[in-house]
């Protein structure tokens, strides 16, 4: 197939940002436009949101430790009663 250059005029700072977006996603600029278009010829649309959902540390931290508690709960005190709960945590 025979391949054709495009010249697309943007934002400095905005290309800077999306050639870093596509390559957290393994993607380079054009592969990232070629994908976009593919699908929006397939779906006769602007067709879909790309997106990163990369947790942050705190988050990251709450997943591990949820599933610790899941692999171990015998090794984690559980609470029925808000009240009770309260009334340990702030004796």
């Amino acid at each position: 197939m025979a391949k054709t250059n495009i010249n697309i005029r943007m934002d400095e700072e905005l290309k800077q940002q999306a050639e870093e977006l596509f390559d957290e996603m393994g993607l380079n600029f054009t592969t990232a436009y070629t994908i976009f278009t593919k699908q929006a010829l397939r779906e006769r649309r602007i067709p879909f949101e790309i997106s990163v959902r990369v947790p942050n540390a705190d988050t990251i931290a709450a997943m591990e430790e949820a599933e610790e508690i899941m692999r171990n709960p015998e090794d984690h005190k559980f609470y029925t009663d808000v009240d009770k709960m309260f009334e340990e945590l702030l004796a």
